[in-house]
């Protein structure tokens, strides 16, 4: 386990070796402090400036090492972000930290070295641009506050995981903010849409806010989830979530990267809070997601189970109610495409409640979509709009051409939504 620090020996390069070396202090592990040397540069002046540039990396490995931590040093030539991503690896770095973005470069450093890194590293990245903050709260002397962007991909999950492993380090107050354009909501939700295209229904906005609070849910301190924000966009996401951050006098800005290439960069967030942001800003790949041992438990408070009033459908009631503890909640669900005798289905799906789940504190609502013409629109956009942890359906076992000629509603859900779906098959004959 290292920290790998890069530099080019400017002043703001300096201040980042000073967080990184507090950092490697707080978690006692070596600190690699790297610089890479430009090819055409090297040939043009040789076995001066390789002499040059080890007397400069030397001098600051030994400015850090009186620090009482581990300094050690590669000095590397060819192109930066690739040279530090490949030492990165080499060392099972946990944490790359670099200065920040330099304002005064042209375009704002588009395209520079910071960025590239951002859209290729597997570890987080952290562009330092506070350095004094940062060091006070890796020495205890302050809280961090961290402004954590929110939303449904699994580059957000990792960095979530990693703002949890931030309190290892030093007291951290998270708030999250989420940035939505509502037109996309609405339609995952099937919710009605109002006229003012960047307008938020309260019923959209209580569903966002039940979601975001379950998406913040691990960050949880004795019960009290953090506080989040909910903000409305018709452009770019960035540029919302750096106001936020200002707005909310965060300390880092910690976003997620989908690792997106050439014109993709074009409404990525990493790509854009990292030139925009006036804080320090931490990029979180989807590679450095917890996972094996150290992976928490995901719990399923809410699930939702559908049927049709068949067999199959009703035997995955039972199931759901499984699947959820005491004090847990299961949403019955059944999709018609009249709206004709709703008070007749409500009590038929009241009637698959299990006896033993009442008994033991588990908790049931019933839901009756109407006017629903596809059956699997109506269960993936209800799947959302209730914010589950989960979907359990019934399925026929069907394989082969006789599924593909019949059709199956459990496999097209199963194609459409990103949440864990458990599937009842009926017993054998």
């Amino acid at each position: 386990m290292t920290i790998v620090c890069a530099t080019n020996f400017s002043d703001a390069a300096r201040r980042a070796c000073d967080v990184a070396a507090a950092l490697a202090h707080k978690s006692n592990v070596p600190l690699c402090l790297v610089h890479v040397l430009n090819p055409d540069s090297a040939r043009a002046f040789g076995a001066a400036l390789l002499q040059a540039a080890e007397a400069a990396l030397g001098d600051e490995a030994r400015r850090l090492a009186k620090r009482g931590i581990q300094v050690e040093q590669e000095l590397r030539t060819g192109e930066a972000a690739v040279e530090v991503a490949e030492l990165a690896r080499r060392r099972a770095a946990t944490l790359v930290v670099t200065a920040s973005p330099s304002k005064e470069a042209p375009f704002l450093s588009v395209g520079g070295t910071v960025d590239r890194l951002a859209q290729s590293l597997e570890v987080p990245l952290l562009a330092v641009r506070d350095a004094e903050t940062l060091e006070a709260w890796a020495e205890g002397k302050r809280p961090l506050r961290v402004l954590l962007g929110v939303d449904r991909s699994a580059p957000f999950v990792a960095a979530r995981d990693w703002v949890k492993g931030l309190r290892e380090w030093g007291l951290v107050e998270v708030v999250g903010a989420r940035v939505i354009w509502p037109d996309e909501e609405y339609k995952r939700l099937g919710l009605a849409r109002p006229m003012e295209l960047a307008e938020v229904t309260p019923e959209l906005f209580s569903v966002l806010d039940k979601e975001t609070d379950a998406l913040m849910a691990p960050l949880a301190v004795g019960g009290s989830v953090p506080r989040t924000v909910l903000e409305s966009s018709l452009g770019r996401i960035a540029d919302h979530l750096v106001q936020v951050a200002d707005r909310e006098r965060a300390d880092l800005l910690v976003v997620g990267t989908h690792h997106r290439k050439a014109l993709g960069r074009m409404w990525s967030v990493s790509y854009h809070s990292l030139r925009l942001a006036r804080m320090s800003v931490a990029c979180v790949a989807s590679h450095a997601a917890t996972v094996g041992v150290d992976a928490p438990l995901p719990t399923f408070r809410e699930v939702m189970v559908a049927t049709d009033f068949s067999e199959t459908g009703d035997r995955a009631v039972a199931h759901a109610f499984g699947l959820v503890p005491p004090g847990g909640v299961v949403h019955l669900v059944h999709v018609t495409e009249g709206a004709q005798g709703v008070e007749s289905d409500q009590r038929r799906l009241l009637a698959l409640v299990p006896r033993e789940a009442e008994l033991t504190g588990r908790h049931v609502k019933v839901e009756i979509v109407t006017g629903a013409k596809d059956v699997v629109t109506a269960l993936v956009q209800t799947a959302e709009r209730l914010a589950v942890d989960a979907l359990v359906l019934g399925t026929h076992g069907r394989s082969g051409l006789k599924r593909v000629v019949l059709g199956s509603v459990t496999q097209a859900v199963l194609g459409r939504t990103e949440r864990p779906v458990l599937l009842v098959r009926p017993p054998s004959p």
